[in-house]
């Protein structure tokens, strides 16, 4: 896996590098409620998490909106040739720890690097940082139900975040309503819709 630093002015972002960079907030947030109802039938299915199944799909549809690997960091723009789906884990001592793991295409690689890096940063209280892939933050507040998060902006992480509750529960489906907040340099709304779209998508489609 690589990164490259590259000239903003030689990509498609160079306007929004040019007015977003210096903004003291260039965090936007939209909020999307999902139709959560096939994973969590095959969840239940096949025993598998029901959060290593969204964030497989988050992978999946941001592979598929190509300003998910240009990401400002520091007052340059980097370039990555992969992604990574971040996760928050809750660690032996009954404390938090950061896992990135390695976005795969393939559901099983992937259900596998979830379950094998989750389990070694509970286990040691390390987090898993892999800095050479653009890493799309999640956090997952499962134990209420929340409609998402707003302020993330740190003025150092500008990754793309995630932030859902507990889904809700139906007669005939189950949603899941997510914030996704992403750094206006990075995508505008257009893009932005584009991913949630995906998401979306493959949730719907997914075996």
């Amino acid at each position: 896996m690589s990164q490259t630093v590259i000239d903003p002015k030689t990509t498609s972002r160079a306007a929004a590098f040019d007015l977003w960079m210096d903004a003291p907030n260039p965090m936007v947030t939209f909020f999307k409620t999902l139709d959560v109802t096939p994973l969590v039938r095959l969840s239940r299915r096949r025993g598998l998490k029901f959060n290593m199944l969204l964030c497989f799909c988050i992978g999946r549809a941001a592979a598929g909106v190509a300003e998910f690997y240009t990401l400002p960091v520091g007052r340059e723009l980097v370039r990555y040739d992969a992604l990574a789906v971040n996760t928050i884990v809750k660690n032996r001592t009954g404390e938090v720890s950061s896992c990135d793991v390695p976005f795969s295409d393939d559901l099983t690689q992937f259900a596998a690097d979830y379950l094998r890096l989750t389990r070694e940063v509970a286990e040691t209280c390390e987090n898993h940082d892999l800095s050479d892939r653009m890493v799309i933050g999640t956090s997952a507040v499962v134990d209420t139900e929340i409609d998402g998060a707003v302020g993330m902006n740190s003025g150092i992480f500008n990754n793309p975040f995630l932030i859902w509750g507990r889904y809700r529960s139906g007669l005939f489906k189950t949603t899941l309503t997510l914030s996704f907040q992403f750094h206006h340099t990075q995508m505008d709304g257009a893009h932005a819709g584009r991913f949630l779209h995906l998401l979306q998508e493959n949730i719907r489609q997914i075996a």
